[in-house]
């Protein structure tokens, strides 16, 4: 197997008991990094601090996700309601997420689907902010809707 001492320098490949008597030695443990390399890449270094990396990178790695927040406006959603909407999605957007953006159409309501689109459209214009239309306004089952992000 491949080994690296716990400076990061490789040592060799060496047999198997020969790395463990070497990680003995300095009171470190023998990690298997890679099972799939030819030979096993393994590290003499202590199992308790490669455990804390491991998970402190799986965390950094976890925040770092963009997700997708979803806001729902109704068809006879009043102005006040939609600034408060559009409040909520710009928040959404200062902490780095995009927004989905819908507007429910139920019943006769389905009627009346170019005024729907129309204050879909609207919608945009009540952001402090520039935003960026990720997916324009598309047609759903139950509705429309449209994919923002915070602009530059």
């Amino acid at each position: 197997m491949r080994v690296i001492d716990e400076k990061g320098e490789q040592l060799g490949i060496l047999p198997t008991f020969e790395a463990i008597k070497i990680a003995r030695d300095k009171g470190l443990d023998l990690i298997e990094v890679s099972d799939k390399a030819v030979p096993p890449v393994c590290k003499i270094t202590d199992y308790g601090k490669f455990l804390y990396q491991r998970e402190k990178k799986a965390r950094e790695h976890k925040s770092h996700r963009v997700e997708v927040k979803e806001v729902r406006l109704s068809y006879n959603i009043a102005k006040h309601d939609m600034e408060m909407k559009a409040a909520r999605a710009q928040k959404f957007m200062e902490k780095g997420d995009r927004v989905k953006v819908q507007i429910v159409l139920r019943g006769r309501e389905k009627a009346f689907a170019g005024l729907a689109k129309e204050k879909l459209g609207e919608f945009k214009n009540y952001f402090k902010i520039p935003i960026n239309i990720d997916q324009p306004i598309i047609r759903e089952p139950r509705g429309f809707s449209m994919l923002i992000s915070k602009g530059k």
